[in-house]
């Protein structure tokens, strides 16, 4: 029938990406500015396993940048996928991204307030100073967004509404990224660039458990409004004759992608086109079923952003260029063929 040959193509979809994932991880994790053996990965994961101490250069550099960074980055692309699909779903906008609403350029704020000015109010709490700055900047300018766009009438937010005033606060907030950029010393601008373009050459096991669990309880937590989601897709009218309650369902959306998207952006930088383009791929593949793409986003998105990162340290080696980078340079020409291949554009 044809609902089991559904269920066949998406789970071949599910299997290939997941191999593809581990095979991805597995390069991303040897190759570097050091080259690391299989059985380095496997003494490390053992001796780590068996509490023994006695590791060689190799197996550290694996155990404390490497397997960090390859975990950090399938979580950070999974948050950024999801993100970009539910908004997508919610807005049914295909060019909308998670951080339209203003998270990602809020958090680029917070993070620009802290390079500038942290040292001279003396804000300083350790490697968390960062993170923290940049995800409450995330999450003020959200609620700003959502704080402009109420009805006066009605204390409803329509999703046009939303949409206008998310454009109008990101631009507000890189306004603010620029000033801080133009009144800060060279060292700080530098951070303040390299920070906006996004990295993950601070992955550590810390910020590895704090993504980790955030997008663990926002995926899980983004699966229970899916339905609803599809029912949106016909229009608000008939969703809401289908009993979904609209105002409830744009809150609860938009707060699960608020917690996943900053919370991810604060130990990672501001990384573009991921949850832009990953919703599209998938329902090219698969079709438009919100439980089908919140699953599959997690493994597009981490397989995207992996990939990425191994052509952001690789291609000028040891250094290593911002991801944000490489997500752009591959993304536009990328997006610009779904919009035509889909007659958004032309």
């Amino acid at each position: 029938s044809i609902m089991t040959k559904q269920i066949s193509h998406k789970r071949l979809i599910y299997i290939t990406l997941i191999i593809l994932v581990a095979l991805i991880a597995l390069v991303s994790a040897r190759y570097g500015a050091v080259r690391l053996e299989v059985h380095d990965i496997i003494d490390s994961i053992g001796k780590t396993l068996r509490q023994d101490p006695d590791m060689t250069l190799n197996e550290r550099i694996f155990m404390d940048i490497r397997f960090p960074r390859v975990l950090l980055c399938i979580l950070v692309g999974a948050s950024l996928a999801v993100g970009g699909t539910l908004l997508q779903a919610l807005f049914r906008n295909p060019i909308v991204e998670p951080g339209l609403v203003g998270t990602s350029s809020g958090a680029a704020l917070g993070a620009a307030l802290y390079f500038t000015l942290g040292a001279k109010f003396q804000i300083n709490a350790g490697e968390w100073t960062l993170p923290i700055a940049a995800c409450l900047g995330g999450v003020l300018a959200t609620w700003l967004v959502l704080a402009l766009s109420q009805s006066r009438d009605t204390g409803k937010s329509a999703i046009v509404t939303i949409l206008l005033t998310g454009i109008a606060i990101n631009a507000l907030c890189i306004s603010g990224v620029g000033f801080m950029s133009y009144i800060a010393r060279d060292p700080q601008a530098r951070s303040i660039t390299f920070w906006g373009l996004g990295t993950l050459s601070g992955a550590n096991w810390h910020s590895v458990i704090i993504v980790g669990i955030s997008t663990s309880l926002t995926v899980f937590a983004a699966m229970r409004y899916a339905k609803q989601l599809n029912a949106l897709m016909i229009g608000e009218s008939e969703a809401m004759f289908l009993g979904v309650n609209i105002r409830r369902l744009k809150l609860h959306v938009l707060t699960i992608n608020v917690i996943m998207v900053a919370v991810a952006t604060a130990f990672v930088g501001v990384i573009s086109f991921v949850g832009l383009i990953v919703p599209h791929l998938l329902r090219m593949l698969g079709g438009s079923d919100n439980r089908y793409l919140i699953q599959a986003s997690v493994l597009m998105g981490a397989l995207i952003l992996l990939s990425a990162d191994f052509i952001a340290r690789m291609t000028v080696a040891p250094a290593e260029l911002p991801i944000g980078i490489v997500t752009s340079v591959v993304g536009v020409p990328v997006f610009i063929f779904l919009l035509r291949r889909n007659k958004y554009l032309f």
